[in-house]
């Protein structure tokens, strides 16, 4: 991700520029962990869609690629909450 991305993702969570002339922002430590699990879906994906590409230039049907696509599965499962509340 690029700095310009992360500071984006940051302000629609709500960081709060607090100067002008400075790259000053303010949140609460809510937003920092909203902020942190945003940043790793989008490199989650990013990740996953590399191996998906690497998928997609194997052997169709082959067993590279069946487990490469399983990978990719995975990564983005990683994401998903568990019953206890956190994520997998």
């Amino acid at each position: 991700m690029t700095d310009e991305q992360i500071i984006e993702l940051a302000k629609q969570l709500g960081f709060q520029r607090m100067r002008i002339d400075h790259d000053y922002y303010v949140c609460f430590s809510k937003e920092i962990v909203e902020f942190a699990k945003l940043v790793a879906q989008h490199e989650r994906e990013a990740c996953a869609n590399i191996v998906e590409l690497n998928a997609d230039a194997c052997r169709s049907d082959g067993v590279a690629q069946m487990i490469l696509y399983s990978n990719a599965a995975a990564i983005r499962a990683r994401g998903q909450r568990t019953p206890e509340g956190g994520e997998a």
